[in-house]
């Protein structure tokens, strides 16, 4: 019969093989409530620009309402997906506490 080790055979990258511990483990590496932050303020900063834009078409006859309009598409899209996302984290959350341990 056949060797069916596949342990030599395979090249995997070192990344895959060794294990990283302590501080090459921490190294750019994000943590999930850092990744909400980061995208909440993105969306923050959509929002401001919109806004900004907006009071821009307002107050000067050059400013260019194509842009405004863009903007705040942008950021009305990017709050919808937020929410969406939002949604289903509370949901998936809820169906973890519904689990029986």
């Amino acid at each position: 019969m056949k060797d069916l080790s596949i342990q030599g055979k395979l090249n995997l990258p070192s990344t895959f093989s060794e294990k990283k511990t302590g501080v090459e483990q921490e190294e750019g590496k994000s943590s999930f409530s850092d990744v909400l932050r980061n995208t909440i303020q993105d969306i923050n900063k959509l929002q401001n620009d919109a806004d900004k834009a907006i009071s821009k078409v307002q107050v000067q006859d050059t400013a260019s309402i194509h842009e405004a309009m863009i903007a705040l598409e942008k950021a009305s899209i990017s709050f919808q997906t937020m929410m969406q996302v939002r949604n289903k984290i509370v949901d998936a959350y809820q169906e973890v506490m519904r689990m029986q341990v």
